[in-house]
């Protein structure tokens, strides 16, 4: 099982890797933000809307009184975010948003299950929800590392990845 540190360290992690992404493709064109690269959101700015998109999706769950649900995952186009600088806006703010949940986190909630309708197993799931946030954290985790990917090749410079080298 997961502590309320490491949930404390992931947020930070998040926002520290998040902050070196969207620094790195600030330094595109909005066309080659929106190229499509071969990923599995294809674009740069697809794949950081589905992040977000899907961190408030947990959230939501997490903590409902916090959190809205989000809108319906949209899979074409620039996703739910279309605008470059509200996407910004957004994740600076869901930052922020993720970084006080976890400080107000008790090691009580995450021994407890969640229970949540699963759009993709179309059906209602209950699971520990240290496994939950675990899943929360891995899935930033992953696609921002299919961005870094996709910066990289773009020609820009994101932040090492790294736990141990977070500031």
């Amino acid at each position: 099982m997961i502590s309320v540190d490491h949930i404390r360290t992931m947020a930070r992690y998040n926002r520290w890797q998040n902050q070196s992404l969207y620094g790195a493709a600030d330094a595109l064109s909005e066309a080659e933000r929106l190229k499509d690269r071969g990923a599995f959101f294809g674009s740069i700015h697809n794949t950081l809307s589905h992040i977000l998109w899907g961190d408030q999706q947990w959230m939501s769950r997490f903590a409902p009184d916090l959190v809205q649900k989000p809108p319906t995952l949209v899979r074409t186009g620039a996703g739910n975010y279309p605008d470059w600088a509200d996407l910004k806006a957004r994740r600076v703010s869901f930052d922020e948003t993720i970084s006080a949940w976890g400080e107000h986190m008790t090691p009580a909630w995450l021994e407890s299950d969640l229970v949540w309708y699963s759009g993709i197993a179309k059906a209602d799931v209950s699971k520990p929800k240290w496994l939950t946030v675990t899943h929360f954290f891995n899935h930033q985790t992953h696609h921002r590392g299919q961005v870094h990917a996709m910066l990289t090749a773009a020609g820009t410079k994101p932040d090492d990845t790294d736990l141990f080298l977070m500031p």
